[in-house]
């Protein structure tokens, strides 16, 4: 579309070398891009501006703060802040970086193609002896229900949290930035 633009003020800037009034450049332009012609207005600011002398068919610099978010050098900041940290929060990488909370979201999502994924449990993996162990505690405890029926009605059941400052990781805090193909995190249970 920017190509588009830049044709028709080149001529525009044609027409009006060629001695061609306003509404004649105007009506040659919609004859050659139809409704993808400039607006009649912005035809007639850019024949004023020619007709005074200017050359440049590009726009001025305009006023006003530049666009921070898509910066080579603020993408790859965050690329390298998440990089060594994947747990960051948006609203922890945009306060590191000194940028706002949309620049750093864009950044991540936009131009890294990043998400954030839940980490998936994965049952906690035992060496050799853990497993015999286990074994030999299921066996032992085989042999007591065996010799005792009674003896499951003594088992008191629970699960870690009710284990004093037992403080198992929440599912959002588990959450890292991953690119789309990376594949899942996964997390020991404890």
């Amino acid at each position: 579309m920017e190509g588009r633009i830049s044709e028709q003020r080149c001529g525009i800037k044609f027409c009006v070398k060629l001695g061609e009034t306003g509404i004649e450049t105007f009506n040659k332009l919609k004859q050659a891009y139809g409704e993808h012609a400039l607006s009649r207005s912005q035809v007639f600011k850019w024949y004023k501006a020619f007709s005074e002398g200017r050359e440049s068919t590009k726009d001025e610099p305009r006023s006003g703060r530049p666009s921070a978010s898509k910066t080579d050098n603020n993408v790859g900041k965050v690329q390298a802040l998440v990089r060594s940290e994947r747990r960051l929060t948006v609203r922890m990488i945009a306060s590191e970086l000194n940028l706002n909370h949309t620049t750093a979201h864009q950044n991540l999502t936009q131009e890294l193609a990043m998400r954030k994924l839940c980490a998936k449990n994965n049952p906690k993996n035992l060496t050799i002896e853990q497993k015999d162990n286990r074994k030999d505690v299921c066996l032992h405890f085989l042999e007591r229900i065996q010799s005792d029926r009674n003896f499951l009605k003594n088992v008191i059941t629970g699960d870690e949290t009710w284990i004093f400052e037992y403080d198992p990781e929440t599912k959002r805090q588990s959450k890292e930035w991953q690119t789309f193909a990376s594949q899942r995190p996964k997390k020991k249970r404890e």
